[in-house]
């Protein structure tokens, strides 16, 4: 296996990451790209449905502070950059981290489904409420605190833009 490439959570390989928890020289992490690619995968495709749609939030404090907490999570779940993050503290982490965030992302494409069918408010908080706590399970399994922070400053901006979108 290559040393630039991860397997999971930014750590050498299964064994340091269940036993020491510790990061390697990797900056890949293989399952934090694939988890991004599927959460704007149906993100894209409403976009192109609906090119016309407006944001309706004038709040421009509250729309940056979205955006930078989307693209500072989307970029620390792919990037290990060395700075406060841990990799997984055990196996159990690293089961939570998977299993949890694949049970969210198959809750996020069914709702993503139910939503291009109808538009409901419900429907659309599930669909900013399901991203942040994944960016936040993500964060907290794998003891990356700017992760966990940028989730933060997502799950805030992004659940209030999506109140002022309200359909």
């Amino acid at each position: 296996m290559p040393n630039s490439i991860s397997i999971i959570g930014g750590a050498d390989g299964p064994t340091s990451v269940f036993i020491a928890g510790k990061l390697g020289v990797n900056w890949l992490n293989v399952f934090g790209l694939i988890f991004v690619v599927l959460l704007l995968i149906p993100n894209i495709i409403y976009a192109i449905k609906e090119k016309e749609q407006q944001n309706k939030c004038t709040n421009k404090f509250m729309n940056a502070m979205e955006q930078i907490g989307r693209y500072g999570c989307m970029f620390l779940m792919i990037f290990n950059i060395g700075i406060a993050e841990f990799g997984f503290g055990s196996a159990s982490a690293f089961f939570a981290y998977l299993f949890g965030n694949t049970l969210m992302m198959i809750l996020y494409w069914i709702i993503w489904m139910l939503y291009f069918n109808k538009h409901t408010y419900l429907k659309q908080i599930l669909l900013a409420v399901i991203p942040t706590c994944l960016f936040l399970l993500s964060g907290i399994t794998m003891r990356h605190y700017l992760l966990i922070i940028f989730g933060v400053i997502f799950g805030i901006g992004h659940l209030y833009v999506t109140n002022k979108n309200r359909v």
